[in-house]
């Protein structure tokens, strides 16, 4: 049975002309660098954050601007074609933790001011909540998804060096080494991505409008790795305004974990999720099950986040570490070649050689119910597709580990596991694991108020949270199965009985 449902875990199944894996926005910017400026008809953005600043193409230039970055793009080209589309939409902060996203509202707003570039700001969301969605259309055919946003201190390069002169932020100062992957795809799923930004301008701003898709040019720069293959796009909305609660993202996630056999590699810039930690301790319970395997940044890189987000982990991931009774389980943050911490920004989830997911979304209980969030996944059904999907684990580990991919690949063809493979590999230590101490007094709080990480706008303002809370049942949910029982109005997770009785 497959796992892309839509209407259940997912919204459409639309197939991709071409598909991308883009690893780290190196590649990323150059191939939305080089979208962009082929675009005929229309420029859509939506983000949690954009800085006009930020660099597509940084190559040492210093003068007073620098041509490239995006602001300056995206007034020339909307000055060389007065019919193009170009519009911007962004997350309008409601509650800024430190101040930095009314910054960077307040520039872009500046930077745009008197052009042809409608950039405007999206608050239809319960107070508290963010717009967390980052998608980019170009002429309604081709588009980008995953977890980077624009903005200054995001490009980085596969290499992840630990200097970097072109790693650099407005003000010359370099900024860290940081991950992240996008996914890239052509027609009718490019197309879907299209009606999902409408769907938000029209909410925002009361206006619609058609796309014209006219046939925009795939970037040379990036290789195809897919070819017409059907992709699922899963979101989270929250319930707002009448509006029902969307939770495909989270039933995708569920559903994934139960039917796993093999491998569960999922890398993400937070683990904070109760939900998803019960369904991995269960997994990790059997003798038989899979491997879970997290890469995670070793902590957050936001004074907030390190207030609530990392104090929260650690209580989760002692759990799975105390649930692994066969050696299944390991959590990883990764370093440079010096030690130096990699922020791990990426939402990555692979299960075995079958499911492949790049979006929006983290591991934490926000992305269940309380943000937006989008995702593009896609299921293997043949041998092509299951090597790619493969693949790209093999890449991002192999990139971590600093190794050859062929290297991790042909070790990975002799052995039954996975994680013996990684530790076997690990000789310079870029993958550390994660060993959280005991949690104190603030990690117990944190983590059972959900401070900063409620999971629905219901529970926002509620100090004690309903940690058995989970996605209303469907009556074709599959393998994976749906119980009432957990709290009046809600329903509870249960996973069907496997041959070993869990």
């Amino acid at each position: 049975m497959t796992l892309l449902r839509p209407g259940e875990t997912c919204w459409r199944v639309e197939t991709a002309r071409r598909l991308a894996f883009l690893i780290d926005a190196q590649a990323y910017y150059a191939a939305l660098l080089e979208a962009i400026e082929g675009a005929k008809q229309s420029i859509w953005i939506l983000g949690w954050a954009f800085d006009p600043r930020t660099r597509l193409a940084p190559d040492g230039h210093e003068g007073p601007s620098d041509p490239d970055e995006i602001g300056q793009v995206l007034i020339r080209l909307s000055k060389a074609n007065p019919a193009l589309d170009v519009r911007v939409l962004i997350w309008k902060s409601t509650l800024s933790v430190n101040g930095s996203h009314a910054i960077l509202e307040h520039r872009a707003r500046k930077a745009f001011r008197g052009t042809a570039v409608r950039y405007r700001e999206d608050g239809e969301i319960p107070f508290g909540a963010c717009h967390h969605q980052k998608v980019v259309v170009v002429d309604g055919e081709i588009a980008f998804c995953g977890g980077a946003d624009i903005a200054v201190n995001r490009w980085d390069t596969v290499g992840h060096r630990d200097d970097d002169p072109r790693r650099i932020l407005p003000h010359r100062i370099r900024h860290g080494p940081r991950h992240d992957v996008m996914v890239l795809v052509e027609g009718a799923a490019a197309a879907a991505l299209a009606d999902l930004f409408r769907t938000r301008w029209a909410r925002a701003w009361g206006d619609d409008f058609v796309p014209d898709q006219s046939g925009a040019d795939w970037p040379r720069v990036q290789t195809a790795h897919l070819l017409d293959t059907p992709v699922a796009i899963a979101r989270t909305e929250p319930a707002h305004r009448g509006r029902p609660l969307v939770d495909e993202i989270l039933r995708l996630h569920l559903d994934c974990i139960a039917n796993a056999r093999e491998v569960i590699y999922l890398e993400n810039q937070y683990f904070t999720s109760h939900l998803l930690t019960d369904a991995l301790a269960r997994r990790l319970a059997e003798p038989e099950g899979p491997e879970v395997i997290l890469i995670l940044a070793e902590r957050a890189p936001s004074w907030f986040d390190r207030l609530t987000m990392d104090p929260a982990r650690a209580p989760l991931i002692r759990r799975l570490i105390a649930a692994d009774k066969h050696g299944h389980f390991r959590a990883y943050a990764p370093k440079t070649a010096q030690g130096r911490p990699i922020v791990v920004h990426s939402k990555v989830s692979l299960f075995d050689d079958r499911v492949a997911r790049v979006g929006s979304a983290n591991l934490n209980n926000r992305a269940e119910g309380f943000d937006t969030e989008c995702e593009v996944a896609l299921e293997a059904h043949d041998p092509t597709t299951r090597g790619e999907v493969a693949q790209l684990r093999d890449v991002l580990l192999a990139h971590y580990l600093g190794v050859p991919q062929a290297v991790l690949a042909r070790a990975r063809a002799g052995a039954d596991r996975l994680i013996p493979v990684i530790e076997a590999l690990n000789a310079l230590g870029r993958l550390r694991p994660i060993r959280p101490e005991r949690p104190g007094w603030w990690s117990a709080v944190v983590s059972a108020c959900r401070l900063g990480d409620p999971a629905y706008a219901g529970e926002s303002w509620r100090l004690i949270k309903d940690r058995r809370r989970a996605p209303r049942p469907h009556a074709a949910l599959g393998p994976a199965g749906w119980t009432a029982g957990a709290a009046p109005g809600k329903v509870g997770y249960a996973p069907a009985l496997r041959g070993d009785g869990s």
